[in-house]
């Protein structure tokens, strides 16, 4: 297989509808995703703000963003992005 997004962890702010069940497993659905979790930081009256972690052998940024904005959502930030064949973690530094 060659390098593909293997991880993406997402900043987004979406309606209240779907809910986070709903949302989680429409976002599973789509092609090359293996899991998704979705992280409740912060709600108010009209919008949650979210993190979303999806892992899979071939991400597609473009048709995740398409998804998320299907539903009325939008992306903040792109936080963190794995790359390649093999999931590398952040390690921590004595300059951390």
């Amino acid at each position: 297989m060659e390098n593909s997004l293997i991880r993406v962890v997402l900043d987004i702010l979406k309606p209240h509808s779907p809910s986070l069940p709903s949302f989680a497993i429409y976002l599973s659905g789509l092609e090359g995703v293996d899991g998704v979790n979705i992280t409740l930081i912060e709600i108010d009256k009209d919008t949650e703000n979210i993190k979303i972690t999806m892992e899979g052998n071939d991400l597609n940024y473009e048709k995740i963003k398409e998804a998320v904005e299907h539903y009325g959502a939008s992306i903040h930030s792109v936080d963190e992005v794995v790359a390649g064949r093999k999931l590398v973690e952040e390690v921590t530094t004595p300059q951390d």
